[in-house]
């Protein structure tokens, strides 16, 4: 089997993206965790370049999504859509809201998440009678990661799968390399972006028959307010970081590219892999080569009857 990565997004040569970037103009794009940080960059990237951009975030964080659109261009083509991607009518509510003020969506970044701030593995996290606590903010980071990226990919190929003939039709899952790799420690965060990698994986078969492409972005150590407790000490020992815009540029390479289905780009300073692609051509060497050949003929036989047939619910 051939083992070189084949050309992708990931090795793209900056000319090529900002022409693929010109077919973005008039189109509208949706940006969960909008506001701030690698969403605002988004923003600000696609916006440059012609797009529609709504900004959908918490309502606390309306002054900083004020502030992004004020300093955009053309201020009239972005919105500040209030909503937390956990709650369904309010995500529902985005999108009509967005067709209403544009007319059509054509892209849209599951980008929302967060970050738990206290160890979820801590066994001394005892309440007064000496018992473990249930750890609520563990189970906060995975229905926001995890939850809230799945509300928002239903939704948006739900209102795009009726988009114009012209439209990019295209979703990108913002992951991690925590979706792919899992010695930080942060247990609830990791748990939630191996979700987000699996849901890029299993959205493949619905998304084909709507025209639609989902793909994702893995960005590695990123300064933002979730990395700011050891954003000094990562630079201090030399280890190269990306930039929020450096993201979002790898962010519309996933979008834009017709050829990508299925990617996942990690992105770590200059370097930019596609996971997915070299995950399959390493599966012979990983699992041993029968082994390899036994899974492909059996994930050939979930497609050729149509899929998983799912177990009738339990009554009793």
């Amino acid at each position: 089997m051939n083992q070189t990565t084949p050309p992708t997004a990931a090795s793209m040569p900056e000319g090529h993206l900002n022409a693929l970037l010109t077919a973005v103009e008039s189109k509208t794009v949706i940006i969960t965790g909008g506001a701030n940080g690698i969403g605002a960059a988004t923003a600000k990237l696609f916006h440059a370049h012609g797009a529609n951009v709504v900004a959908a975030d918490l309502e606390s964080s309306r002054g900083a999504a004020e502030a992004l659109i004020e300093s955009l261009g053309q201020p009239s083509r972005a919105s500040f859509l209030p909503a937390s991607v956990v709650d369904w009518a309010q995500m529902t509510a985005v999108f009509k809201e967005t067709l209403r003020q544009f007319g059509r969506i054509d892209i849209v970044v599951a980008n929302a998440g967060i970050m738990e701030t206290q160890p979820v593995l801590d066994m001394e996290d005892l309440n007064a009678d000496g018992e473990l606590r249930e750890s609520l903010e563990a189970s906060r980071v995975i229905d926001v990661n995890l939850k809230g990226t799945l509300n928002t990919l239903r939704l948006a190929m739900f209102y795009m799968k009726e988009s114009p003939p012209d439209s990019p039709r295209s979703i990108v899952l913002l992951a991690s390399t925590s979706g792919y790799f899992g010695g930080t420690g942060v247990s609830a965060y990791i748990a939630s972006k191996h979700g987000v990698v699996g849901l890029l994986r299993a959205s493949q078969s619905a998304a084909k028959r709507y025209g639609i492409r989902v793909n994702g972005v893995a960005p590695f150590f990123t300064p933002t307010h979730i990395t700011a407790g050891f954003a000094e000490s990562w630079k201090a020992a030399g280890l190269e970081a990306n930039t929020v815009d450096g993201v979002a540029r790898v962010i519309a390479r996933a979008a834009m590219d017709p050829t990508n289905e299925g990617v996942c780009l990690l992105t770590a300073g200059k370097h930019v892999r596609d996971l997915e692609s070299t995950r399959m051509q390493l599966l012979p060497s990983w699992l041993g080569s029968d082994t390899a050949e036994f899974m492909g003929r059996a994930m050939r036989f979930f497609t050729e009857i149509g899929g998983y047939v799912l177990p009738k619910a339990r009554t009793g």
